[in-house]
Formats: structure tokens, C-alpha cells, sequence
């Protein structure tokens, strides 16, 4: 990478390609730093694709997170509580990546010499820095990197003297409140979702593959600009639609069948859920029933629906309709889960709640998305009925993301 690279890097600021203004990154990584200080850490060197991306808007298709030996996941950014830029450090494979899709400003690429492992050169440029004194969080609750890399990381800090501690909740906290900006972009992934949802509605008819359906909505959301989702969106048919997270596959949807699709519409890496149940031919009388009575559920929650809204509050209240509707037995889940950012391969955010663990406290707080799942196993094994909606909770209102009809959706009847 020599002549050629480095004329196409020259001119590559010209490209940039963000998705947020260089204002939204600079409130995020103040927000974060604020945090930093309720934690006591004084370094926050960063790993995952989530983080990355909050703070820099870096994306990648590849993150090195299951490859061979000698690809280890080093890359990453390190963040000073006292200082307001960070140190975005890359391999010499994405400096392209890095000069055009981040707003990264102090930018340290790994030589090449040592490009497949970069610890030591990070470790060496900190302590050029004076980064490298009193403790450093790690995004120890992660996938990336390995338990191997991690501990390679670990052993590094502590060689300068520095302590290491779990640093994952703080950038998942800074997270969790959404700005304006993310706001718009969880609407347009509402937008998106349903028109996936739309899709699948007609691509489903007897004969055609579960794979099939998946190709016609990932079509149809990516030609309205949304992007791939962190999870491959189940379809499940038949005996199938007993599970709930089953990969669609090469079975033909059969008529006398339920069909559940659970996909995200996706804009700029924020997801917005929705599942839907359909059944081919005339549904039997007691699964339409069940599913009436399940979705009545959204009924309780659009009347309670509003930013500080207790958790446990609207829980109960669900749970006390299931016990009188008499159908609480059949529950697989009655709760949900933070949105927002995510990269594959999860798309479940951080903030989880259903009443096992659900505190008195919790609140869903302004500028903050959760989903809510409704889903319960029919009579005579004929499938979760599912249902899944994203809650967007807006500064002084609140609402559904997604308008696509709750009911049972009966096709070919």
C-alpha cells in the first residue's frame, strides 16, 4: 500500500460519509465522559462495533471477532476522561474506512510491521500521551474481543501499572438516552419496518419457501434505505411457529399453516422491531380467539402510553388481563428490551425487563425505545401467536413505531 494508497488517502476526507454532525459526537463523548467520572475511570479504551460507532461513526462489515489467530480484534478507541478528543487506533487495512466514515480527528494507524496486532504500539502511544495512569475500563461484558485478546489487553494495562476494571456499562448507559437525531432515525426505521413487514404479508402463499418470504422483505426494506439488521429476521411456518427464533429455511409454507415473521427496519444501525402472526386458509376458532386476546395487551399499553411511565406499573397491568382473560398459562414472554444501535450478531439492547426482573424504580424515561413482546402458544401445537411492537418514548409524548394491523392476518382464507 504505497503510491496508490496514499494519493486515494489524501483525498479521502472529501468522502466522508457520517451519518450524524460533528455536534452529536461531541455531546456523546461529553456524556460519556461525564459518566467516566461516576465510574472513576480515568481511560476508557473501547471494542465493541457499537461503541465504536456512537463515538465515531466507524462501521465495518468485518470486525475480526470469530477469524483465525492471525487476525486478533486490536483495533479500537481510547477515551481520556479529561481530555475532549479521542484516539481512534485502526489497521492499516481500514484507514481508508476510518478517514471517510468517522469524524475522528486524532487518527493512529498500526504499523505495518506489527498491523495484525496493534496492543503494543497502543499501549506505547498512551503512554507517549500520559493516558496511562490510575485505572482503565474495558468493555469486558463483550464479544469483542475474544476472552484470549481480552486477556492480552488486560495483561498489557496492568504491565504500565494501571488497574483494570469492567468499563462496558458506560457507554451502554450513555446510549440509552436517545437524542433528537437518533429519535429520527428510530421513526424512519419504523417507517421501514413496516414496509418490510408489507412484503412478507405478500410474498407468503402456499408452496413458497420461508427463505423466500426472507428475500422479499430484505428486498423491499433495502430498497427503502434500510440496512441489513443485527439478527437474521426469523420466518417460521407450520410446526415451526413453535419457535421462536428459528433460521427461515427451504420448507414450502403449507396451507392450514401459521407464519410468524419477526424482522427490524434499520437506519443508520438503529432498529426498530416488529413481529406479526398470519395464518394460510381459515384459521381454527380457538387460535383466532387466543390471538384476539393476547394483542388486547397493546389496548392496556396505548392507555398508559407516555415518557416516566413506571415499568413494573404497566407489567402488572398486563399480567392482570392475561390472568382474567384466562390465557396468562400460555405466556412465552410478556415483556421486551432496549433499541438502538447494534451490529450482528444481536440486536437486544441493554435494558431488559419483564417482572422477574423488573425494579419498583424502573421508569421508561424520556428519549429512550423499548420493544414490548406478546407472544403465547396456541392450542393443539399450532404455533406462538406473536406479536412485537417498538415503543418510542419522545420528550413529552409517547407512541408506536409501526402501524402494520395487530389481528391474526388471515391470507388465502
Amino acid at each position: 500500500m504505497k503510491a496508490n494508497f496514499q494519493a486515494a488517502l489524501a483525498v479521502a476526507p472529501q468522502h466522508k460519509e457520517v451519518p450524524f454532525p460533528e455536534a452529536e459526537y461531541e455531546e456523546r463523548l461529553n456524556r460519556i465522559r461525564r459518566l467516566m467520572e461516576g465510574f472513576g475511570i480515568e481511560l476508557l479504551f473501547l471494542t465493541s462495533p457499537e461503541s465504536l460507532y456512537y463515538v465515531s461513526g466507524f462501521q465495518s462489515e468485518w470486525y475480526q471477532a470469530q477469524s483465525g489467530r492471525n487476525f486478533p480484534p486490536t483495533s479500537g478507541i481510547a477515551v481520556q476522561v479529561n481530555h475532549d478528543t479521542t484516539i481512534h487506533f485502526e489497521t492499516p487495512s481500514e484507514a481508508m474506512l476510518v478517514a471517510i466514515g468517522t469524524v475522528s480527528k486524532d487518527v493512529r494507524i498500526f504499523p505495518i510491521e506489527s498491523r495484525r496486532d496493534g496492543i503494543s504500539f497502543i499501549l506505547k502511544e498512551l503512554k507517549a500521551a500520559g493516558w496511562l495512569k490510575g485505572s482503565v475500563g474495558l468493555e469486558l461484558y463483550n464479544y469483542r474481543p475474544n476472552p484470549v485478546v481480552s486477556k492480552l489487553y488486560r495483561k498489557g494495562f496492568e504491565s504500565t501499572g494501571m488497574k483494570v476494571i469492567d468499563g462496558t456499562d458506560i457507554v451502554r448507559e450513555a446510549r440509552r438516552k436517545k437524542s433528537a437525531l437518533e429519535m429520527d432515525c428510530l421513526v424512519e426505521a419504523g417507517r421501514i419496518a413496516d414496509i418490510g413487514m408489507a412484503a412478507a404479508r405478500d410474498a407468503i402463499q402456499p408452496g413458497v419457501m420461508e427463505l423466500e418470504v426472507f428475500a422479499a422483505f430484505t428486498s423491499a426494506m433495502a430498497r427503502a434505505g434500510g440496512e441489513f439488521p443485527a439478527i437474521l429476521p426469523p420466518v417460521m411456518s407450520g410446526f415451526r411457529s413453535n419457535c421462536l427464533h428459528p433460521l427461515a429455511s427451504r420448507k414450502p409454507i403449507q396451507m392450514g399453516e401459521r407464519v410468524n415473521v419477526d424482522l427490524c427496519g434499520v437506519f443508520n444501525r438503529y432498529h426498530c422491531n416488529i413481529a406479526r402472526s398470519f395464518w394460510v386458509g381459515e384459521p381454527p376458532a380457538e387460535v383466532a380467539a387466543l390471538h384476539g386476546k393476547s394483542i388486547k395487551a397493546f389496548e392496556i399499553i396505548q392507555s398508559q402510553l407516555k415518557p416516566g411511565l413506571k415499568v413494573k406499573r404497566l407489567l402488572e397491568s398486563i399480567r392482570d388481563y392475561y390472568v382474567e382473560a384466562g390465557i396468562f398459562e400460555d405466556c412465552y414472554w410478556s415483556g421486551g428490551y432496549e433499541l438502538g444501535i447494534a451490529f450482528p450478531p444481536d440486536w437486544v439492547g441493554t435494558y431488559i425487563y419483564d417482572l422477574s426482573m423488573t425494579k419498583e424504580t424502573d421508569i421508561f424515561g424520556p428519549m429512550s425505545v423499548v420493544n414490548h413482546e406478546c407472544n403465547f402458544f396456541a392450542p393443539n401445537s399450532a404455533g406462538l401467536s406473536v406479536t412485537i411492537e417498538t415503543l418510542l418514548f419522545q420528550e413529552n409524548h409517547a407512541q408506536f413505531a409501526c402501524s402494520t394491523p395487530r389481528e391474526l392476518q388471515v391470507l388465502f382464507a
